[in-house]
């Protein structure tokens, strides 16, 4: 007979729980290393000094896309006076309609600083910030007007398949209610977004912190 002893034994390992280090922040650096490459900025001219005034004041902060062009004032200053006739200037388009093109035309592109830049705009524009998401993730999920849904669609396939674009595309935008100066201006819009996602993307250009917050 075999006597029990009143101790027992455990094969169990403890091990000490350490506390868990905490991760840097997903946006850490990026206000900091705009891009990838190594372009010191060049003196501004007054107006384009007087620019980025303007943006401070108005908007509290410097967009990084004008700090990443600021390496030459020639490029900076022909950058701005398209963006601001593309998505600023009269059109038949909306303010909200341009932006709702840049954030589509990025998505499909994939392009980080344009999605978060663009989608906080969308979001502050229409008060909705689902729309905001749903324009990032897939606009074809929301619930668009058949206006909206044309432009977009006209929009990304000009992004995606631009040799595919044909009258009867231009003629579903007429369907719906856009003029020819329309057209023209989705089109450009498209277009400016293509040009910008892909410098965006070449240069690891990374978006100010502070969109990620905006209008939630």
């Amino acid at each position: 007979m075999v006597k029990k002893s009143g101790k027992t034994s455990s094969n169990k390992t403890v091990t000490k729980k350490t506390a868990a280090k905490p991760r840097a922040l997903a946006t850490e650096g990026d206000d900091t290393a705009i891009t990838a490459l190594g372009l010191p900025s060049a003196p501004l001219s007054p107006e384009m000094a007087a620019y980025f005034k303007k943006c401070e004041e108005k908007l509290g902060f410097v967009p990084n896309v004008l700090k990443a062009y600021a390496f030459d004032d020639a490029k900076l200053s022909a950058f701005v006076a398209m963006y601001n006739d593309l998505m600023l200037a009269p059109s038949g388009l909306s303010k909200l309609e341009r932006e709702m093109i840049a954030v589509a035309v990025s998505s499909y592109n994939r392009c980080y600083y344009c999605l978060v830049a663009h989608g906080a705009a969308v979001r502050a524009l229409s008060g909705d910030p689902a729309l905001g998401e749903l324009m990032v993730m897939n606009y074809r999920a929301a619930r668009l007007s058949v206006r909206e849904r044309a432009m977009l669609d006209f929009a990304v396939k000009l992004a995606a398949e631009p040799w595919c674009v044909e009258e009867e595309d231009r003629a579903v935008l007429r369907r719906a209610g856009f003029g020819d100066r329309d057209i023209w201006d989705i089109a450009s819009v498209a277009a400016f977004f293509n040009m910008s996602n892909r410098i965006a993307s070449a240069t690891d250009m990374r978006p100010n912190s502070v969109y990620h917050g905006q209008a939630r």
